[in-house]
């Protein structure tokens, strides 16, 4: 018996320094699994930007399109560039110089060689989607005027392949719109986000927008669900100071259109026509409002800080956890002027701001 016992012993021994190891790697690789935190990670993104249309006195018959073209491809590339690529650009107006009158024509040939641009971009071919709409000098016969009914036809007619919803206001109705507005203003849902796209300049309604319209279509939304709200629009509900934006002569239209947001949640409104990058909010922890107008157009006469003096865009990352981070990519402005060539400008993120709700 005491030498079974002992070979016994023996033989534990010597599998004594195999168990150990492996009981105690065991527990702790467990023990790192169940306390490994939980990582974020991006639903989808996209990207802002407007008002890249050249001053007319550099009007040329080599650039059918109007566009300070030179930046338009630095910023089609600069956004071919992030990863993962975006899902949706909205371009929110004044891409072309337009103001063509009753010139219908001019105004086709510029919006087509704007829609060229992109499709030789290599953005469709990855995959991300333009979003347009139309700003004053697309919708308006010339400067300070009335909007075209022909102009508004011309878009639509031009834009038709990249406009993702025909839901907006008709004639009448409880905003009283003049034209068919159903793809001018609209709305559409991606994954858990619902978009609103707005016409600022409608026919009758220069500088106004159909604020029940909008109201009671954000209202649905969040009643339906969705977690995120946005909305887009080429002039701001406020103006950077100095510069104008959605006419301020009609004040329970714009108290109604920024209730629209904050009552139901909408994270901001995206607009342009200022020709400059700005971000307000009202009321801390509701809506922001954010102007991206530095698309390369001529910078506002305003800006006081070197800082905004840059073209770019602004990246919206939107996360699965609902999180929401707005990022400014911003490039100098060429010494040589604004149609001087960028390439030796870096772009950097200039600013970067949490639009998460309540945040």
């Amino acid at each position: 018996m005491n030498q079974r016992l002992f070979f016994r012993f023996i033989l534990f021994c010597l599998l004594l320094p195999f168990l150990i190891p492996f009981q105690a790697c065991s527990k702790k690789e467990f023990s790192a699994a169940t306390q490994q935190p939980v990582t974020d990670s991006l639903l989808f993104s996209f990207v802002t930007v407007g008002c890249n249309r050249v001053d007319k006195k550099d009007v040329s018959v080599s650039n059918p399109s109007t566009a300070n073209v030179i930046q338009l491809k630095r910023t089609f590339s600069d956004i071919l560039e992030l990863k993962p690529l975006p899902k949706f650009l909205f371009f929110m107006g004044d891409m072309v110089l337009g103001y063509t009158g009753n010139d219908t024509a001019a105004l086709r040939n510029e919006l087509t060689a704007w829609a060229h641009l992109y499709e030789e971009s290599g953005l469709k071919q990855e995959g991300v989607v333009l979003i347009p709409m139309p700003g004053n000098h697309e919708s308006l016969l010339a400067k300070k005027s009335s909007a075209s009914i022909a102009a508004e036809a011309v878009w639509v007619s031009v834009m038709k392949p990249y406009i993702q919803n025909n839901n907006g206001p008709v004639p009448g109705g409880a905003d009283n719109v003049q034209t068919d507005q159903s793809r001018l203003t609209y709305s559409f849902n991606y994954t858990n986000t619902h978009f609103v796209v707005i016409n600022t300049d409608a026919v009758g309604k220069e500088s106004q927008i159909p604020y029940r319209w909008i109201y009671n279509d954000i209202a649905f939304a969040r009643s339906s669900g969705y977690t995120h709200i946005f909305s887009f629009g080429h002039k701001p509900a406020i103006a950077f100071p100095g510069e104008d934006g959605i006419s301020s002569g009609y004040p329970a239209g714009l108290d109604s259109f920024w209730a629209a947001h904050e009552d139901n949640h909408a994270e901001a409104y995206f607009s342009a026509h200022n020709h400059v990058y700005y971000r307000t909010r009202p009321t801390n922890g509701k809506t922001w409002q954010i102007i991206s107008g530095n698309g390369g157009s001529p910078l506002s006469n305003y800006i006081n800080s070197s800082s905004q003096r840059n073209f770019g865009f602004v990246l919206v990352s939107v996360y699965k956890s609902g999180k929401v981070i707005s990022e400014a990519y911003g490039r100098d402005v060429p010494v040589a002027g604004y149609l001087a060539d960028p390439s030796s400008y870096l772009t950097t993120v200039r600013d970067s701001v949490e639009i998460t709700w309540g945040k």
